[in-house]
């Protein structure tokens, strides 16, 4: 029974082995062949001709993609979609050309001779044109390498269909194989998993940004419910290409139900504060305790949030640092959201003034100097008000009461300008500002004990 169990291996690997040795027999074979056709005089003639319309292409290519950078550079008022397609066709220049005097020539020379003796000139102009065709229709990827896989996917299969061995290739691709237990990957199955894959998830990324695009311009959804809405969107579009791809491929996806509860559990214990996190954002995006926009402080963190991701929050404050907050951070310590229901911050100014001045007149000073900073409000039930807190051992005491309507625009700043109005205020009319004086003597010194005698009567 152990001979058995050991001979399998053994038997696997022989079979591989002799798939690949046909696969090698059989590229070899397929080349030899195709080179004997390009070999016959007509075919060469034409092979020559087409690499020269393809040498006049790129010469022809220079001056009139210069003269046509040109013209574009004199069309500022296009809108950005016509002036994108117009720089496509900029860089498509030389396919273009190629196409038009390949096809062109085939035309001529089916007129003055045998159509034979153009067929494989109109080969190449079906290749040509099929890759402008997919270099053009590839654009709407927004994804470089998924654009990459998808264009040339896409024109090798085409170039296939278009030689008429699409059968010899797939046969030669699926002598190529690994078996791995009663599984058999074959190299065919992995260029179908590429291109299937690539599709789907060129056309998942499509429509998902055409999803958020809508979402974010819809104003009857908040911010939070659009960043909700836009990531389950993406979620969704994903993992439905993923599993149909596996399901075209003929995988069994029965297989997969015992591997992701696997996956799973070793997740939960080893990624703890990632799933919490994750878990947290989706709670903050349900709860719309906060929402992209808002002003927050969080500990000694005060600023505004920028965006809301999947792991964290992005804060950016005053001073142009942003902070990237982990979402449990949110939900488990005390946030303060200036901007949660409304934009109204109410602050408040403390300053004293000398016993000498007149109270009422510092509370109407105070109030009428408030007033001309330009960030605070002076609409009903938002007016600046003074009320007298105490009298201290130098001051009356005073607090200043402001509200403003921007917390996103600093709350320092805006301390700091109203302090200068006062203070401007206060120096136009005469009221004073106390500060504690102390007077200090010195022991035993005779300026001192002098001072000391006369104002005890010595």
């Amino acid at each position: 029974m152990m001979e058995e169990e050991q001979d399998q291996p053994k038997d696997a690997i022989a079979e591989s082995t002799a798939e690949a040795l046909e696969f090698g027999q059989r590229v070899v074979a397929l080349l030899s062949e195709a080179g004997e056709i390009l070999l016959r005089p007509w075919n060469a003639y034409q092979v020559g001709i087409a690499v020269g319309l393809y040498l006049l292409a790129v010469l022809l290519s220079r001056p009139i993609g210069a003269a046509f950078h040109n013209w574009l550079r004199h069309r500022s008022g296009w809108p950005r979609w016509r002036m994108r397609v117009a720089l496509v066709l900029h860089k498509r220049i030389r396919a273009i050309l190629f196409v038009f005097l390949i096809w062109a020539t085939v035309l001529i020379m089916q007129e003055l001779t045998w159509p034979s003796r153009s067929w494989l000139l109109g080969v190449f102009g079906n290749l040509a044109l099929a890759w402008l065709i997919v270099a053009f229709a590839t654009r709407l990827v927004g994804n470089s390498l998924l654009r990459s896989m998808v264009k040339y996917g896409a024109w090798t299969w085409i170039t296939l269909r278009i030689l008429n061995v699409t059968e010899e290739v797939e046969s030669l691709l699926d002598g190529l194989a690994v078996h791995l237990g009663d599984t058999r990957i074959s190299l065919l199955l992995l260029v179908q998993a590429a291109v299937i894959l690539g599709v789907l998830f060129a056309l998942a990324r499509f429509i998902s940004g055409t999803a958020a695009n809508r979402i974010k311009r819809n104003a009857d959804i908040s911010p939070s419910m659009q960043v909700l809405g836009v990531k389950l969107a993406q979620i969704l579009l994903y993992g439905a290409a993923f599993f149909m791809g596996l399901k075209a491929l003929g995988i069994d996806l029965t297989g997969l139900a015992v591997l992701s509860g696997a996956i799973g559990v070793g997740l939960g214990f080893g990624l703890q504060k990632v799933v919490s996190n994750l878990v947290s954002g989706l709670i903050i995006l349900l709860d719309k305790s906060i929402k992209p926009g808002d002003v927050i402080s969080l500990g000694e963190t005060f600023g505004w949030i920028n965006s809301l991701g999947a792991r964290y929050v992005s804060v950016v404050t005053r001073d142009g640092r942003e902070y990237l907050i982990p979402n449990e951070d949110l939900i488990t310590s005390q946030v303060v959201n200036w901007s949660h229901s409304d934009n109204y911050v109410r602050l408040d100014l403390r300053f004293g003034t000398g016993y000498g001045d007149d109270p009422h007149q510092v509370r109407r000073i105070a109030i009428e100097a408030a007033q001309q900073v330009p960030r605070v409000l002076s609409s009903d039930g938002k007016k600046p008000v003074c009320h007298v807190t105490g009298f201290g051992d130098s001051s009356v005491d005073y607090v200043l009461r402001i509200w403003i309507d921007d917390p996103s625009g600093g709350l320092t700043n805006i301390r700091g300008a109203v302090f200068l109005a006062l203070w401007d205020a206060f120096q136009a009319a005469g009221v004073s500002i106390p500060f504690p004086q102390r007077e200090v003597r010195l022991l035993n010194d005779p300026m001192s004990v002098r001072v000391a005698s006369e104002e005890n009567g010595g």
